[in-house]
């Protein structure tokens, strides 16, 4: 099929050596492509390029003519719109359907009526969305779309994706969603482009033996120099035309082991802990806290010992940093008490990153303002060798926080952060902005980090490889822990995620009649039969969902029966979602009962 869209060769510098040298991006209709690399690789430049929205300094680039294309940045431009409508409709085309830009909203939890310049990051991030989405355009190109959005935003996206029938190229940090949207994977290293046409799940295996014979090749490159260097010192004596070809080789051997760019190193990380502490770390019993009349803990009791990994979930505005701080003792409940253990060392790295200080350099934050040292668990360092463990180059010592890229500050906080000693860390929405080898590695310290860890995320794969326990929001102040990380949350509430409608939608934001419904003065006999019938059904219905997690709990099942896999996997999504409503119905049937007879 002739793509779409092609890029062939593309060249773009930013003053020193090339962001992309020679890149390559082909997307046919239906494609789905997850654009990958590592921070500051150029994928955003890649795909400004694409959207043509930046022009190539070197290379072509086709579209094909009549495709429809909606790009997301990463940061939306909102000047000039005086509401999320306007700005939604901005975007529309002239054969689309004025509709589709209020309905899109609606979808998103969001009335159209909000100001673009005062809105909060996971509403901005939806209206951008809407943006892109209510068009149905023939290609979508995407940079980051899960940034600021909440679980149950995240997971509508992610259906509607699977449900566009359009092209889509992705770049994003969420390995979940980048394992269900995608169907290729092309990884910009180096200013150059691989392709691998199979899902992301298989891409890091992919990655690491591309690498690994990119080494051996280079290893292999240093030997023959060494031989070739040998034959110069001993070996002259030879025909002088052999000679000359091969003093040209070796000029050629060297000057290809020069110019040759390693791989971007990892970053090192390794927190620095507190001695002492006792085991009990916090116990809440019964805590609430309310704001005006919205409560949004509502007698919340758990116990918290050392070494415990606890991750906190829920909907933006739920109550995740409330509760946080109620934990660790920086807010009082208002009901309830919070008893915290014994000489705790907190450490905390906050989303905002609202700690850096635009205006100091990276060493000074480093060093606290003072000298080229460094305090790293006790011991000195100096700064610019520290600064090389999170792949900062020493150059950048003293460049200005405030120009430093998203990824680099997440990396900047993570080197503050696991500077100071600490038995409690603290991370709040730690994974914004970090590529996924420094998520795989920050994930490999807090595995070994012998402290205990409270996270809050909407990364549901991180959550799965970190947290031991999930504390997730049920609506209303209600907040309960389950074992495990974010998957073992679904299944234990039956694969349905916490206030899984529609994102931004809560029981309150949505409009309240003054009109009261009349209660009927009896139940129907249609109703009657189902208040008796329905427990059966729920009874049944659980008895299913038992059988196919039964099924699909065997870890050697996806690989030695794909099809039966994918079929006991719909049957529970379709059960779970039959015994809600089944739930729900029997629950209203039950209140009209009781108001009935008084």
């Amino acid at each position: 099929m002739p793509p779409i869209l092609h890029l062939q060769d593309i060249h773009f510098s930013l003053g020193g050596g090339p962001l992309l040298d020679g890149a390559e991006l082909a997307v046919s209709s239906g494609d789905r492509v997850c654009l990958v690399g590592r921070n500051g690789s150029g994928k955003s430049t890649l795909l400004k390029i694409a959207a043509g929205l930046l022009p190539a300094q070197e290379g072509s680039v086709f579209l094909q003519p009549g495709t429809t294309v909606r790009y997301l940045p990463q940061e939306p431009d909102f000047a000039g719109f005086s509401t999320t409508l306007a700005y939604v409709e901005a975007g529309l085309g002239p054969s689309d359907d004025a509709h589709l830009a209020a309905t899109m909203l609606q979808d998103l939890g969001l009335s159209g009526n909000e100001n673009p310049a005062t809105i909060a990051g996971g509403a901005a991030r939806r209206a951008a969305l809407a943006r892109c989405l209510a068009p149905t355009p023939d290609l979508l190109l995407l940079d980051e779309p899960t940034n600021h959005l909440d679980l149950p935003a995240i997971e509508w996206l992610e259906a509607a994706l699977a449900a566009f029938r359009g092209a889509i190229v992705l770049i994003s940090h969420d390995r979940r969603l980048l394992e269900r949207v995608g169907r290729t994977v092309v990884w910009l290293d180096r200013g150059r482009t691989r392709q691998m046409d199979r899902g992301f799940a298989h891409f890091e295996n992919w990655r690491d033996e591309v690498l690994a014979i990119e080494e051996a090749e280079q290893h292999k490159l240093a030997r023959q120099i060494v031989r070739e260097e040998h034959w110069m010192r001993y070996g002259v004596t030879a025909r002088r035309k052999r000679n000359v070809r091969r003093v040209g080789e070796l000029a050629a051997l060297r000057e290809a082991k020069r110019t040759h760019v390693r791989a971007v190193g990892n970053v090192r990380l390794e927190a620095s802990e507190a001695e002492g502490g006792g085991k009990l770390v916090s116990v809440a019993k019964h805590i609430g806290k309310s704001f005006g009349d919205r409560a949004v803990v509502r007698d919340f009791s758990t116990r918290i010992i050392r070494g415990d990994r606890v991750g906190i979930v829920g909907q933006n505005g739920a109550g995740k940093t409330t509760l946080l701080r109620m934990l660790t003792g920086s807010l009082a409940p208002d009901t309830g008490e919070v008893r915290l253990g014994t000489n705790l060392q907190i450490v905390s790295l906050d989303q905002t990153r609202a700690s850096l200080n635009p205006d100091h350099t990276l060493a000074e934050t480093l060093t606290g303002g003072g000298g080229d040292m460094v305090e790293v668990g006790g011991e000195k360092r100096h700064v610019i060798g520290y600064m090389k463990d999170f792949l900062f180059r020493p150059e950048q010592a003293r460049t200005n926080v405030g120009v430093l890229s998203g990824g680099e500050r997440g990396r900047l906080m993570l080197a503050v952060a696991l500077a100071k000693p600490s038995n409690l860390m603290i991370l709040d929405e730690p994974t914004n902005d970090l590529d996924l080898e420094t998520l795989d590695l920050l994930q490999d310290m807090l595995a070994d980090y012998q402290g205990t860890v409270l996270l809050v995320s909407h990364d549901r794969d991180f959550l799965d490889r970190v947290v031991s326990s999930t504390v997730a929001a049920e609506g209303e102040g209600r907040w309960v822990e389950y074992a495990g990380g974010y998957s073992d949350m679904l299944a234990q509430r039956g694969g349905a995620a916490p206030a899984a409608a529609k994102p931004g939608r809560s029981r309150a934001a949505l409009p309240q009649t003054s009109v009261q419904k009349p209660v009927a003065r009896k139940l129907s006999f249609k109703d009657q039969h189902a208040l008796k019938t329905l427990p059966v059904e729920i009874d049944r219905l659980h008895a299913q969902i038992a059988r196919h997690q039964a099924t699909l709990a065997d870890p050697g099942l996806f690989s030695r029966d794909i099809g039966r896999f994918r079929s006991a996997s719909a049957a529970l999504e379709a059960d779970a979602a039959a015994l809600s409503a089944a739930e729900e119905r029997w629950l209203a049937l039950e209140v009209l009962r009781e108001q009935i007879e008084g």
